[in-house]
């Protein structure tokens, strides 16, 4: 690419393929990684992380006092995301490397010591399942000096959910607590009962006999405890109230760790949006250009622009307007591309609202180099539409806008002079709206992650809504696989 070439054409390719495969983030964890671990030799200490893979897998601790239900979210979080559940029993049973020194502490009585204690749970989370498929770390770190310990080594999880409900309720779940010996997984002889009569048939109770004042002891230690320890983590952090079906608290917890972390990658916003007529496209693409710096392309006045700007492309369309026949699907895709090719559409963004206005221009649009990042939907009822746009007028001497309703004019006089658009009609305006809706299906099923919003708001609620989701980063996704799995 030659700088000093005038105009400057940066290939679009470029910032598609760094945002589709997360080039930015995978490099800047790389450093990451590289500064904290200080292999000797660096580049094959980088060569191992490619060859381990995925960089966007689970990395999840999880918190709460006893009876919280730990347990039961992070079986479920482990079979949803495909993750590895560690828990304290895992760690202690797997002792390749240590000779036995975790168990002669505890044969003791005494608290397996920091150091030992964390390089133990580093050594299982370098293993290759937890490298590939990521972890969750159940019940770890308990206390702050632990937490800041694994930081020390390098664990740092990208979500830490803490699961918090009233004491009473937690001693109450602590005094009816059963495990099924087989698989491990805790019930509740009243608000957890598994469904399978086998299940119920050989669940127990715990080993340790449990009383009202051993639990409100632990719950106490935890609460000594917590404050300190939460705070280390209070960037990454999500409560969740865990005095709820079990299920809502799964979601709760899920819908959290698909929840990807801001990223700090440069961005271009690439944006379409599509709405019925009166849904507000054009007011929405103009605070979007304002607040963001990016170029609005409204392809209607897209096409005066080149029409009126006396160019061969300009003579070719002049039939077609001068007709009022409909321009062809290759003129426009034309016009709009050579658009979206200047310097300020490749550094700054676009938004495009009025077009495609079909599957067919959707998939031109989708093979080309302009793929939009972000799609949304304005939605709203006919009726609506006709409300906004039959009852709005211009004044033709001042050029203000008027609306019966909502911006009445402001004296008998601007009244008398108001015009009204014809192409705003009833009649109009309900051709338009069932003009729209016979492509939209089609378009939201061409589009399935586009964002839906509801149009018949205030527009700065709707901008909002359109603002928070173009800001944060889309959710990750499970794989079919996974999918299947927890179906």
């Amino acid at each position: 690419m030659d700088a000093t070439a005038k105009p400057l054409r940066i290939p679009p390719e470029m910032t598609i393929y760094a945002e589709k495969h997360d080039i930015f983030d995978m490099l800047q964890c790389m450093v990451r990684n590289l500064v904290v671990d200080k292999p000797e030799d660096p580049i094959q200490y980088l060569i191992g992380m490619l060859k381990k893979g995925n960089f966007e897998v689970p990395r999840v601790i999880l918190l709460g006092p006893p009876a919280s239900g730990k347990r039961t979210v992070a079986k479920a979080l482990c079979e949803r995301t495909q993750a590895i559940h560690i828990t304290v029993d895992h760690i202690l049973k797997e002792d390749p490397d240590f000779s036995g020194a975790p168990q002669q502490y505890q044969e003791r009585g005494e608290m397996i010591p920091h150091d030992l204690w964390i390089r133990m749970i580093q050594q299982r989370l370098s293993r290759i399942d937890c490298v590939r498929r990521g972890w969750v770390l159940e019940g770890m770190p308990r206390t702050r000096e632990e937490a800041l310990c694994l930081q020390e080594a390098g664990i740092a999880p990208d979500h830490v959910v803490v699961l918090e409900a009233p004491d009473d309720v937690l001693i109450e779940r602590s005094l009816g607590k059963r495990i099924d010996p087989e698989t491990g997984d805790v019930y509740h002889v009243a608000f957890m009962r598994p469904e399978a009569k086998e299940v119920l048939r050989r669940l127990q109770p715990p080993k340790e006999l449990l009383t009202e004042e051993l639990v409100a002891r632990r719950l106490q230690q935890y609460h000594n405890h917590a404050h300190a320890l939460l705070r280390t983590y209070a960037p990454r952090l999500r409560y969740v109230n865990a005095d709820q079906p079990h299920v809502d608290v799964c979601a709760r917890v899920l819908t959290f760790v698909l929840a990807r972390q801001r990223s700090s990658a440069p961005h271009t916003p690439r944006i379409l949006l599509f709405g019925p007529p009166g849904s507000g496209k054009s007011l929405q693409a103009q605070l979007l250009a304002k607040k963001y710096n990016i170029v609005d392309i409204c392809l209607g006045k897209l096409i005066k622009a080149v029409y009126a700007d006396e160019s061969g492309m300009g003579d070719l369309l002049r039939p077609y307007l001068e007709a009022g026949n409909e321009v062809p699907d290759s003129m426009v895709f034309q016009i709009l591309t050579a658009r979206l090719s200047r310097l300020d559409c490749t550094t700054r963004g676009w938004v495009v609202h009025g077009f495609p206005r079909d599957v067919e221009q959707a998939e031109k649009l989708q093979e080309s180099s302009y793929i939009p990042s972000r799609v949304f939907f304005l939605d709203m009822t006919d009726d609506v539409a006709v409300e906004r746009l039959s009852l709005r007028a211009v004044d033709p001497v001042t050029g203000e806008r008027y609306h019966s309703l909502y911006r009445p004019a402001t004296s008998p006089e601007v009244q008398a002079r108001l015009m009204f658009d014809p192409r705003d009609s009833k009649a109009q305006v309900l051709g338009r709206w069932q003009e729209y809706w016979a492509q939209e299906a089609s378009l939201r099923a061409f589009y399935p992650s586009a964002i839906h919003i509801n149009a018949d708001q205030d527009p700065h609620a709707i901008f909002e809504s359109i603002e928070s989701r173009l800001v944060g980063r889309l959710p990750k996704t499970l794989t079919g696989s996974q999918l299947d799995k927890s179906a």
